[in-house]
C-alpha cells in the first residue's frame, strides 16, 4: 500500500536524522551540506542523471513507495558506493564524509525498521571490512597508512579491530591553525616535530622569506582547559602522548598567545546517550573486548622501553600509551555521562547501571575497565552529588564500597593482588599498577654497579614482565552478537565522547546540585 508523499511525512525527528531516507526526491535535494541525504550521494555516485537506469527521471515506486521502500534503496546505493570506492575512502576524509553522516543516521533508525536488519547487517560488514581487504592488495604492512587511536575519527577505525601500531607505520593526522582551521598530514609514528612542521609548511605553501623573517612555525599541544606547551624541535612521538582532548597547533610566537581550545572540545549539550539506551552486559562485555585487543597490541618491550627511557626518546611504546590514554577516557567517561545528566531519578539510575557495569567487567577479568570505572565514580565532582548517592538502593552502595576497598592502594594494592593472584588467563590487568611496579624496580636499584651489570634487577624486571605474557596465555572468548543494536554499542564503547577538563566537570557537578558538599 503506498505510504504518504515526500513532502506529507509526519516524522516529528530532527531534520538531520530524518533527511537521509524521508526528505528529498531523487532529483531534488533540499538538505544543507552538512547533512546529506539519500538524494545527494546518488547524485555523487552518478551524476546529475541519477543512477544508471534513471535516465527519465526516478521510477514511480520511489515518488510513492514507502519509506522502508526508499530506506531499503539508498542502503543498495550506499552498499554499492563503499565496495566501488572503498580505496578512496581510506585515504581522503572528506570523500567519506557523506558515507559517515549516513552511516550514523541509519543505525539510529535500526528500531525502527526491524525488516532491514539484514541490509544493515551487511553494511556493518562491508565498513569493518574495507581496511583489511585494501591493505591485502598494498606493499608492505607496515607502510599503510592508519587512522590514529582519537585524533582522527573514521568509521572504519572505530569498528575494526585494533592492530599494533609501530614507530615506521605512517599516519594520518590534523594539525590546526590559531583560527581552528586544520591541515592534514601524513606522517611516521615516531615523527619528530621538526619533520611534523615541514609538513604543515608544505600543505601551508608557507614561505622561506617567512621564516627568515622571524615568522617561524612552533608546534604547540592545547588541552582542552587550555593549557598549552611548546613542543622542541627534537622531541619524537608526539602523536600518542597527546591528551585525550588534545590537538596539536602550528602558530607563530606572535600567535602563541591568542591560541584557545576547539569550540566542539568545550561545548555541553546535555541528553541521552547510547548508555541510557544499552544493557549493563553488552556495554561491559564491549570495552572487555575492545580493552583486550588493545591489550593484545603491546609488545611486551614496551613496558621495559617504558620505563628504563622514561619520557626521552620513547619510540616504541605506542601501543602502551594509546591504552593508558584509554584507561583515562573510560575515568572521564563516567564522570561525563553522569554530570550531564540531569533529572535525579535518572541520575541515580546511571549511578546504578554504571556500578553495574564494573561489576560485570571484575567477573570478566577486565580489571582495566573496572579500576577505571571506580575511580571515574569517585572523581570530586561525582563522589559530591549527595542526592544522588543518596538514591542508590543500599545493595548497590554495600557493593561499591567492596569496589573502593578492592582498589584501595594501601599496603601497596595488597587486596587487589591477592585477587588477581586467583584469577586465570585470559585476563586484563589494571596496567598503570604494572608500570608502577616496573618504576620501583628500575628507580630502586643502579643497572650497573662497579662497571658490572646488575643481573638481579634485570631479573626482577624480566619476571614482572613475563606476567603480561601469562596474562594472554589463552584468548579471550565472549559471545557478541552482530545485531544492529549490538552494532550501535559497538560502536559507542570505541568513540567515547568525554570532558577532561576538570574544572567544567565541577561547573556541570555545582549546577546539578548547588548544595551538596
Amino acid at each position: 500500500m503506498p505510504g504518504p508523499g515526500i513532502g506529507a511525512t509526519t516524522d516529528t525527528r530532527s531534520p538531520r536524522s530524518r533527511c537521509w531516507m524521508t526528505s528529498c526526491s531523487p532529483t531534488r535535494c533540499s538538505c544543507p551540506p552538512s547533512a546529506s541525504c539519500s538524494s545527494c550521494t546518488s547524485n555523487i555516485l552518478e551524476g546529475p542523471g541519477g543512477p544508471r537506469g534513471w535516465a527519465r527521471g526516478p521510477p514511480a515506486r520511489w515518488e510513492e513507495g514507502s519509506g522502508l521502500q526508499r530506506k531499503r534503496a539508498v542502503l543498495a546505493v550506499l552498499l554499492h558506493f563503499l565496495e566501488t570506492y572503498k580505496g578512496l575512502l581510506q585515504e581522503e576524509e572528506s570523500a567519506g564524509k557523506v558515507i559517515k553522516e549516513l552511516y550514523l543516521l541509519i543505525m539510529k533508525d535500526t528500531s525502527l525498521y526491524h525488516e532491514l536488519e539484514d541490509e544493515i547487517i551487511k553494511l556493518h560488514q562491508l565498513v569493518e571490512t574495507v581496511e583489511l581487504k585494501v591493505a591485502d592488495e598494498t606493499p608492505p604492512p607496515n607502510k599503510q597508512v592508519k587512522p590514529l587511536f582519537r585524533h582522527f575519527r573514521r568509521i572504519d577505525s572505530c569498528l575494526q579491530t585494533r592492530v599494533a601500531f609501530r614507530g615506521s607505520d605512517e599516519i594520518f593526522c590534523r594539525v590546526y591553525m590559531p583560527d581552528h582551521s586544520y591541515v592534514t598530514i601524513r606522517s611516521r609514528l615516531s615523527a619528530s616535530v621538526q619533520d611534523i612542521l615541514a609538513s604543515v609548511t608544505e600543505k601551508l605553501q608557507y614561505s622561506e622569506e617567512q621564516s627568515a623573517r622571524g615568522d617561524a612555525l612552533i608546534l604547540v599541544t592545547m588541552a582542552s582547559s587550555g593549557e598549552k606547551a611548546v613542543l622542541q624541535p627534537s622531541e619524537e612521538c608526539v602523536f600518542t602522548t597527546l591528551g585525550i582532548n588534545s590537538h596539536l597547533f602550528a602558530c607563530t610566537r606572535d600567535t602563541f598567545d591568542s591560541l584557545v581550545p576547539l569550540p566542539e572540545e568545550v561545548q555541553v549539550v546535555p541528553g541521552d546517550t547510547e548508555i541510557h539506551r544499552a544493557e549493563p552486559e553488552d556495554v561491559a562485555n564491549h570495552l572487555t573486548a575492545f580493552h583486550w585487543e588493545l591489550f593484545r597490541c603491546i609488545h611486551e618491550l614496551e613496558f621495559v622501553d617504558y620505563v628504563f627511557h622514561g619520557e626521552r626518546g620513547r619510540r616504541e611504546t605506542a601501543n602502551l600509551e594509546l591504552l593508558l590514554q584509554r584507561c583515562s577516557e573510560v575515568q572521564h567517561w563516567v564522570g561525563t555521562e553522569l554530570l550531564l545528566c540531569e533529572g535525579l531519578g535518572k541520575r541515580a539510575h546511571l549511578l546504578k547501571k554504571l556500578i553495574k557495569i564494573a561489576a560485570i567487567c571484575k567477573q570478566n577479568q577486565d580489571m582495566l575497565s573496572f579500576y577505571a570505572i571506580v575511580i571515574g565514580l569517585n572523581n570530586a565532582a561525582v563522589s559530591r552529588l549527595r542526592l544522588t548517592w543518596e538514591k542508590l538502593p543500599g545493595k548497590f552502595k554495600n557493593l561499591f564500597r567492596k569496589f573502593e576497598n578492592l582498589t584501595d592502594p594501601c599496603r601497596n594494592h595488597k587486596t587487589y593482588r591477592e585477587v588477581l593472584a586467583k584469577m586465570k588467563p585470559p585476563l586484563i590487568p589494571f596496567v598503570p599498577l604494572i608500570l608502577k611496579d616496573l618504576t620501583f624496580l628500575h628507580e630502586g636499584s643502579k643497572t650497573l654497579l662497579d662497571g658490572l651489570v646488575n643481573v638481579e634487577k634485570l631479573h626482577c624486571i624480566a619476571e614482572k614482565v613475563r606476567t603480561v605474557r601469562k596474562y594472554r596465555s589463552r584468548p579471550l572468548c565472549l559471545e557478541l552478537e552482530a545485531s544492529p543494536a549490538q552494532l550501535q554499542t559497538k560502536a559507542y564503547v570505541r568513540q567515547l565522547r568525554v570532558i577532561d577538563n576538570q574544572n567544567l566537570l565541577f561547573e556541570l557537578s555545582y549546577k546539578l546540585e548547588p548544595g551538596s558538599q
